[in-house]
């Protein structure tokens, strides 16, 4: 794509993660309120629970509430304490006993089920960390094992799976995603969660390149502040984060998911950091290299 060329907008999101103090009715009026184009929408105990009776019906209200308010949808499977009151992310792909395996595998194919009827961009999730005696290749193997059915949901539904590297996961960066890719025989409803924090605090390019060099695979994206080295979303402007050029790569690369603000230790000001993030992400894209209307028109 020349300097000249014109891009379509940025469509930005802010994760209900964020927003766990708020009622999902409220939080999703919050961000239509404020001009956000759509939701990261982490199934949670209090948000839309995956585990609690008529699933259907509640999501089916979901959708109206989100077609009503004009707000798109990624569906996210990162609630710390969904499946056990004790484990944070626990159980995860790759637990040592099956059943608890499993158990994190059936979230997945609700999500997807969610997912389906929400009309959302994809289903977010993640590998989890090697568990204690577990040697890397084991847990690769079980990744890949617990991935298949939840791969093949996702292809009949029409949703893209799209795993985030991790770090403190087994699957930590770009090259361990690759790794997973190729072990599966690249499925094409395997995709990739991109946080830009995570490329600055882990990855070996920048964050712009990361966004150039992942484009093929990249199905969400969540953005944060972060720190060389140090695994901790931020606001914008306390960390290291240089967003303009960040904006502009992924413009440039045609990606047109959702962009989604993720801040989840931010709850107790998450109305606050809603409110500023989008108008700093505003004003990044218009200062972006080349000054294309990347981002939504306020």
């Amino acid at each position: 794509m020349t300097s000249g060329t014109p891009t379509a907008p940025l469509l930005f999101g802010y994760g209900t993660n964020g927003l766990a103090d708020l009622r999902l009715d409220d939080a999703l009026a919050l961000l239509a309120d404020l001009g956000y184009d759509g939701v990261g929408l982490t199934l949670d105990h209090m948000h839309l629970d995956p585990l609690a009776p008529d699933l259907a019906e509640r999501t089916r209200r979901v959708a109206r509430r989100l077609d009503a308010l004009g707000l798109q949808v990624t569906v996210e499977t990162g609630a710390r304490y969904v499946l056990d009151p004790r484990r944070k992310h626990g159980p995860s792909l790759l637990d040592p006993d099956a059943g608890d395996r499993d158990r994190r595998v059936d979230l997945l194919l609700r999500a997807v089920r969610v997912a389906a009827e929400l009309g959302a961009h994809a289903v977010h999730c993640f590998s989890g960390a090697l568990p204690a005696g577990t040697d890397e290749d084991t847990g690769w193997k079980r990744l890949a094992d617990a991935l298949g059915p939840v791969l093949d949901a996702a292809a009949r539904a029409g949703v893209p799976l799209a795993v985030e590297p991790e770090p403190g996961h087994l699957l930590a960066t770009l090259a361990d995603f690759h790794r997973l890719r190729r072990t599966l025989g690249d499925p094409e409803s395997l995709g990739l969660t991109l946080d830009i924090g995570h490329c600055l605090c882990l990855e070996p390019l920048s964050p712009a390149d990361c966004i150039r060099d992942a484009a093929p695979w990249t199905r969400h994206v969540q953005i944060e502040d972060m720190r060389r080295g140090v695994h901790e979303h931020l606001p914008f402007g306390e960390g290291e984060l240089d967003v303009p050029p960040v904006l502009a790569a992924l413009a440039a690369t045609g990606y047109r998911g959702l962009t989604v603000v993720e801040l989840p230790r931010h709850s107790h000001a998450g109305p606050h950091q809603a409110a500023v993030s989008l108008p700093f992400l505003r004003r990044a894209a218009v200062t972006a290299p080349g000054r294309h209307p990347l981002g939504s028109t306020p």
